[in-house]
């Protein structure tokens, strides 16, 4: 039996597509929407159940599409609005939903919007966006620090003021105090929901507000190593008044209440200092944001008990809130070179995807890890991201997880564009192209359909409680319960060493087949080959 029609996204997959990258159609290098519509039934064939689209509104792409110029348009880059229709329709064709990205926080200073808020300071929309006057010897209002590096304040000669920017200085901050500012982007979901759009990935989305009265942040007593990188001081800082303010609750609630009337769901994006508690706070009582997820296993630390810790922390403090748990996106280096190193094994790949399967929440997935793609080295003279460029040689930024899908071993490009790509097409992902890949039933492709495929017939993966043991590193165990069920035992060896573990839940367990993945268990120990997982069967 099927929980609730009203959570189905509770069993459901996530597939995120970067659209620049995905598939080029016409030549120019850049992925399209068109590309999107090509490749669905290559999506819908993992058995995924949401694609969620990063950002293909207009835009100067300073940000690649995260700095908006036109909410309710789509950029020529990416195709038309007749484009974006014709992939509703084909996705929904094949059982798919559309989930696409909302960037509310802030938008390009090419906006509308903005080129009239810095005109005056008496405009209609002159308080749209976050405006302080200089303190007296000429500084900024107080020590609040962009993510992307520096201050967060850029000077305005126009209105001879400050504005707020926590990302690119082309990136202006806007002001959610203002009633107005909160209806227009009502009335921007509302237009892509009334299209069809089935949910909404909610960008930054505990940056809306600020404190008002423009509080300094204190310093930071432990460092936020799950957001930014160490070599950036933005996470020096305490971020008590630049965001995760309270009045983003009520927010919240509206957008659900817009949500609820199409039947839509929403996912939010959390970068704190206390991810885990905004997780839990901004999923709580069914009344805000649908699912969140952090940066938290988005880090270099792999670990059992670094998972462990994540799922607990977030279960103890939930109230009825619901977690997505990923892996990999477009904002972070690969899983595979993240946890697996400079060589790593497709094995990786499986075991962590198994895992992430396993573990109770909504999986996402990012385009490419179900090739085992391994994060990109792009040089310096190719680097498209402002984030790396600022911060480059220490840290490289995003572009090595945003290369080119690839398609075709034997096509130029793999197969991604006939022209010249964004990106440079990493030579290592060539023999991990999609048709390579398709043709040998030993691959990660076949691997990761066979898991999505196998979790959706296990109620007690997609529903049931979960439950850990302790087990030495690198051995991961733990229990899903579902009442009226049998109990899924799973355990997970992390490490490439093959490794027995003594566990007594295990005793008198039937084996889980279907999974593909190597493992016994006999009298209560468990054998696991490098990268192995073993599944089994127990009475609740």
């Amino acid at each position: 039996m099927n929980i609730p029609d009203s959570l189905w996204w509770r069993e459901a997959v996530i597939y995120q597509v970067y659209p620049r990258s995905f598939l080029d159609t016409d030549g120019d290098g850049v992925g399209d929407l068109p590309g999107i519509t090509a490749k669905l039934d290559y999506i819908a064939a993992l058995g995924v159940d949401i694609v969620w689209i990063s950002p293909f509104f207009k835009s100067p792409m300073k940000d690649f599409g995260y700095d908006v110029s036109d909410y309710c348009d789509v950029d020529p880059l990416f195709g038309t609005l007749a484009d974006f229709d014709r992939l509703i329709a084909k996705a929904h064709g094949l059982g798919l939903k559309i989930m696409i990205d909302q960037v509310l926080s802030h938008t390009a200073e090419e906006h509308p919007w903005f080129v009239e808020s810095r005109k005056s300071r008496d405009n209609p929309k002159a308080d749209w966006y976050v405006w302080s006057d200089p303190r007296p010897d000429g500084n900024p209002p107080n020590n609040w620090l962009s993510v992307f590096g520096g201050s967060s304040w850029q000077w305005d000669s126009r209105r001879k003021q400050y504005f707020l920017h926590n990302f690119l200085a082309s990136q202006p901050d806007m002001n959610f105090h203002h009633p107005e500012v909160q209806q227009a982007h009502l009335d921007n979901l509302r237009f892509w929901l009334a299209r069809g759009v089935d949910g909404v990935r909610m960008d930054a989305c505990n940056f809306h507000f600020h404190d008002p009265e423009l509080r300094s942040n204190p310093a930071a007593t432990t460092r936020d190593t799950a957001t930014v990188t160490d070599v950036n001081p933005y996470g020096m800082q305490a971020h008590v008044y630049d965001k995760t303010r309270p009045e983003n609750i009520d927010y919240l609630k509206k957008i659900r209440t817009l949500l609820n009337e199409f039947g839509a769901i929403a996912i939010g994006e959390v970068g704190a200092d206390d991810a885990l508690g905004v997780m839990a706070d901004y999923t709580a009582d069914g009344d805000k944001l649908h699912m969140a997820y952090s940066f938290n296993l988005l880090t270099p630390e792999f670990s059992a008990r670094h998972i462990r810790t994540q799922v607990e922390e977030f279960e103890a403090r939930v109230k009825g809130g619901w977690a997505s748990w990923s892996v990999g996106n477009h904002d972070s280096i690969r899983v595979m070179t993240r946890w697996g190193g400079a060589q790593p094994t497709p094995a990786l790949a499986r075991v962590v995807l198994a895992m992430q399967l396993s573990l109770k929440g909504t999986p996402c997935l990012y385009q490419g890890d179900e090739l085992a793609l391994t994060e990109a080295d792009v040089p310096y003279e190719l680097l498209q991201d402002p984030y790396g460029i600022t911060f480059w040689p220490e840290f490289k930024g995003r572009d090595g997880c945003r290369t080119p899908m690839p398609w075709t071993g034997e096509a130029p490009n793999a197969g991604f564009t006939t022209g010249k790509p964004w990106l440079p097409v990493d030579p290592a992902h060539i023999a991990a192209a999609v048709s390579l890949q398709e043709a040998d039933p030993a691959s990660t492709l076949h691997a990761a359909r066979r898991l999505i495929a196998w979790r959706a017939g296990l109620a007690q993966l997609t529903r049931g409680e979960i439950v850990f043991f302790d087990a030495p590193e690198p051995i991961l165990a733990l229990r899903r319960d579902l009442a009226g069920q049998p109990s899924v035992l799973a355990v997970f060896n992390l490490g490439a060493a093959p490794v027995e573990f003594n566990w007594p839940q295990a005793q008198g367990a039937s084996a889980l087949e279907g999974h593909g993945l190597a493992g016994s268990a006999a009298d209560g120990v468990v054998s696991l080959p490098g990268f192995g997982a073993w599944f089994g069967s127990a009475a609740g």
